[in-house]
């Protein structure tokens, strides 16, 4: 009990800090019922009682969630959500959704009262695995136009056998939230294994690799560690856009080089293309574009179309009597044109509000219901450097000022102001923005950014300013 008190003291804050972040209406909403279990050392599992309740956490909330652990423990941790009470189904192959959808099949209704189950990684020796769903196989992978040639050449991976060259390598899948990226990972390490059972095959998170990597420091086994990565014939990177650590990165381009110069197996999933992931070494970046990239785009209408049916003929199944006219499935497919996981989300928003009000679902109620997201798009990438340049053009100063060390006042706040609008408009952490602003402390960041949020509140000309910036970059 005493071993699970600091990890309970600690959500404890997390819970404060979103209530803080987020206001008192949206906590109570999706927060108050949502209680820690245990810790296992390398992952936070909490639980919720619905899986409703779950699905909408993770794909609102699940990135927000990782960060305020990661800033309290002082490392990463992995975040597990599972229902109370509730056992998760075995997948179940669906040969109609394999040409129809980006999104894994929702499996068969849970039973009450059994014990909850949670996704369990391989056992890799030194190095370990991240935990892999077995719900997301090929088998349920729903293909359509916006993901073939991924999962296309994701299967042509997984069916290659081990030593003999593969025309991928390394692999590498980028797309933006939602769209399916993770779930050809999963289904090509579990199909890997299946086709040839002795062949190592190990899936990580990026985060999962620096917990294990800063782990075998401290416990002076990092020379075990490092033979373990060597060793792996198949190696899946998951969310490559959160490796962070001078020594990390060096090690994992080692180890990149060692498993593709020994004709091993790499796939590599981010959120953008390997020119894009600012925070990586420029080494890590050559040896990933000398690789194959695949993009997942956006679902088009008719596979929003076949996305919608696949989900709801589960979910009725699931809800005896549900009924959602198909004017209003229609509505749905034509406005959440975003991704996937939105579209997933926005039928989960139909079915609650069909099971909480007892009133038909109707296009109006719908328009009300899913208003946030209605016309919703993918926000365009803003990355540091686009920031610098427009900055150093409105002040008229050049980005190598906004780089130096020169403390003059025309130099100072165009800087302030850069690092302010790299904090509030990209995911960067404060010492990535650091570095790409002449190797500065993550301090010096976070004063900047204090000090112009200090301002803004009572400077009418800046907050002006910074909007008429906020425009430039996005243009």
């Amino acid at each position: 009990m005493s071993a699970e008190r600091p990890e309970k003291d600690q959500w404890s804050r997390v819970k404060e800090r979103l209530r803080i972040e987020l206001g008192e209406d949206v906590f109570t909403s999706w927060f108050t019922r949502l209680e820690f279990e245990e810790a296992d050392g390398r992952a936070i599992f909490l639980s919720v009682p619905t899986r409703f309740l779950k699905s909408w956490i993770l794909s609102h909330y699940r990135d927000r969630l990782v960060s305020l652990w990661k800033e309290e423990r002082g490392e990463p941790a992995i975040i597990e959500i599972v229902v109370r009470g509730a056992v998760r189904a075995r997948p179940q192959a669906r040969t109609e959704c394999e040409k129809s959808s980006a999104l894994p099949v929702i499996p068969a209704p849970v039973h009450p009262a059994a014990p909850a189950a949670r996704r369990q990684p391989e056992s890799e020796g030194v190095l370990g695995g991240s935990p892999v769903d077995p719900r997301y196989i090929f088998e349920t992978f729903c293909e359509g136009a916006a993901n073939r040639v991924a999962h296309a050449a994701a299967r042509a991976v997984a069916e290659t056998p081990p030593g003999q060259p593969s025309q991928f390598n390394p692999l590498y899948i980028h797309a933006s939230v939602g769209r399916g990226k993770t779930h050809l990972l999963h289904a090509t390490t579990q199909a890997a294994r299946r086709a040839s059972p002795g062949r190592k095959v190990v899936y990580l998170t990026a985060e999962h690799f620096m917990f294990r990597f800063v782990a075998a420091l401290r416990s002076q086994s990092a020379i075990p560690f490092k033979e373990s990565l060597r060793d792996i014939d198949l190696l899946l990177i998951d969310d490559m856009q959160f490796l962070q650590g001078k020594s990390v990165q060096q090690e994992f381009c080692h180890m990149l080089n060692a498993l593709i110069d020994g004709a091993r197996q790499v796939v590599v999933a981010a959120d953008r293309p390997p020119a894009e992931l600012e925070s990586l070494d420029e080494r890590v970046r050559s040896r990933l574009k000398g690789g194959v990239a695949f993009e997942i785009g956006t679902p088009d209408l008719d596979l929003r179309r076949r996305m919608l049916s696949a989900r709801y003929g589960h979910a009725k199944n699931q809800h005896r009597g549900l009924d959602i006219p198909e004017p209003v499935l229609e509505y749905v497919a034509q406005s959440v044109v975003s991704n996937g996981r939105d579209l997933e989300g926005a039928l989960n928003r139909l079915v609650a509000q069909w099971q909480f009000t007892n009133h038909p679902v109707t296009i109006h109620s719908a328009e009300i219901t899913l208003r946030d997201l209605v016309g919703a798009r993918e926000p365009r990438r803003v990355r540091i450097e686009d920031i610098q340049r427009v900055v150093a053009r409105h002040y008229n100063v050049s980005k190598a000022d906004l780089l130096s060390s020169r403390r003059t006042r025309t130099i100072v706040r165009p800087r302030q102001i850069a690092m302010y609008l790299a904090k509030v408009l990209t995911p960067r952490s404060l010492p990535e923005i650091g570095r790409r602003f002449g190797g500065r402390d993550h301090t010096t960041v976070l004063h900047a950014v204090r000090k112009i949020e200090g301002m803004l509140e009572g400077d009418k000309t800046l907050a002006e300013e910074i909007e008429l910036l906020k425009r430039l970059i996005d243009e």
